[in-house]
């Protein structure tokens, strides 16, 4: 039988810190924010984008990564990459535009994008509202991913002028996300 996780409070909100089931409200979960890529919703520590932050250490999640992102118009969110793992994301509110293998598609709440392992994207917030995309991604012992060069993301401000594997150097201009809650902070459907 499996045994309830317990929560505990890091700087931005709640994270798991022992294994087991859970339940977590949207708003008491950890936020990180980033100037260049908006804001996320995190229900797990120790993720990719908050590895080697202490305050958010935690129990990460084994087969399934997953986040809530919420893009402002004109944001991208992160850089044209290809995974080697399947990931998937549902637009919950708002608007983007996926470039996709190449290809702009606008997206509106309720669309839904599978990419299969090595599919090129990115996505753009549009609209007059933030966009709200639920993100999910396979987690398999062994991982790759790249980032092509690609006219239609840099264009956007999210693509790299060298293809290269490595993510410190793709970032490398960016600044690092930080554990922040937002201070205005408004979820679709709310007043």
């Amino acid at each position: 039988m499996s045994q309830e996780a317990r929560l505990e409070r890091a700087e931005s909100g709640l994270v798991p810190v022992t294994d087991g089931w859970f339940v977590l409200n949207v708003r008491d979960a950890a936020w990180l924010s980033n100037e260049a890529f908006g804001r996320r919703a995190v229900f797990e520590g120790s993720g990719p984008a908050i590895r080697g932050r202490p305050e958010l250490q935690g129990r990460r999640f084994d087969q399934v990564g997953l986040n809530l992102a919420f893009l402002s118009p004109g944001k991208p969110s992160g850089l044209y990459h290809a995974d080697s793992r399947q990931e998937d994301f549902l637009v919950l509110s708002g608007e983007c535009i996926a470039i996709v293998e190449e290809e702009e598609r606008r997206l509106r709440a309720w669309d839904f994008l599978h990419c299969p392992p090595g599919t090129r994207h990115v996505f753009f917030g549009v609209g007059a509202e933030p966009c709200t995309i639920l993100m999910v991604g396979a987690r398999t012992t062994e991982r790759d991913v790249v980032y092509p060069r690609s006219e239609p993301a840099l264009e956007r401000g999210a693509g790299v002028e060298a293809e290269t594997r490595s993510a410190a150097e793709a970032y490398a201009r960016f600044p690092d996300w930080q554990p922040r809650r937002p201070a205005d902070l408004r979820l679709p459907g709310d007043p």
